[in-house]
């Protein structure tokens, strides 16, 4: 679901994509794109666990290394679930600390943000202390809890390549040799563990909009008290 107009967070993320055009080479940037286009053709938006179903239970290792799970985060209220592709990642940096700015307005609409991604619990902690994140960040490592939600997929032998050539070692962040990675998406989960809100797209680009997802999370809180 597109912005109506240009906030700050989009002007973040197309700032940070203005940035890498100019830094990286000409054919890694390509070989990138390629991997997004060849994402959006593989039809695998249309497994992304779609709103209106049931968002599966999982636990996993959160920063600290102590255990998080979903129920017992729905058993407060509404949960934001994001996926986000690892510390190394310029756009996700950006929509990490714009998330966290949320947190006043979701703890007053009795919410809670989880961030996840398949980094290894080491790396996972390193994103948390390094962007100062107060809410959980979690450690899917293997993309087991991502492949529930439909969002887990290959970047193939092209862009695998060419990460490793910028310095991006995928086995190396995620402790699998599978390279795998989410796509990027965001739910909001209603207490009765229902998806509520669904946002997901084929580019890593783009990210959900802070204010569509207090606004999701808002139409949830009223429907749990309704």
């Amino acid at each position: 679901m597109a912005a109506t107009q240009t906030t700050a967070f989009q002007h973040d993320l197309a700032a940070t994509a203005q940035h890498l055009n100019t830094v990286l080479p000409t054919a890694a940037s390509a070989a990138i794109d390629r991997g997004i286009y060849e994402v959006a053709a593989s039809g695998l938006l249309n497994q992304v666990r779609p709103a209106g179903q049931q968002a599966p239970d999982f636990t996993l290792p959160g920063a600290d290394g102590q255990p998080v799970q979903l129920s017992q985060l729905l058993a407060q209220g509404p949960v934001v679930l994001t996926f986000y592709r690892g510390n190394w990642c310029p756009y996700c940096n950006v929509q990490l600390r714009a998330y966290q700015l949320l947190l006043p307005e979701l703890a007053r609409l009795g919410a809670t943000l989880v961030a996840v991604s398949p980094q290894t619990p080491d790396y996972t902690s390193l994103t948390a202390s390094e962007k100062a994140l107060t809410f959980p960040v979690l450690s899917d490592v293997g993309n087991h809890v991502a492949r529930q939600y439909g969002l887990a997929f290959g970047v193939g032998p092209e862009v695998a390549t060419t990460l490793r050539a910028l310095g991006i070692d995928l086995a190396e962040f995620n402790g699998t040799t599978a390279d795998e990675l989410p796509l990027t998406a965001t739910f909001v989960i209603a207490p009765d563990g229902t998806i509520a809100w669904q946002w997901v797209d084929a580019s890593f680009k783009h990210r959900a909009e802070p204010a569509e997802i207090l606004a999701a999370v808002k139409q949830a809180a009223v429907a749990q008290v309704a």
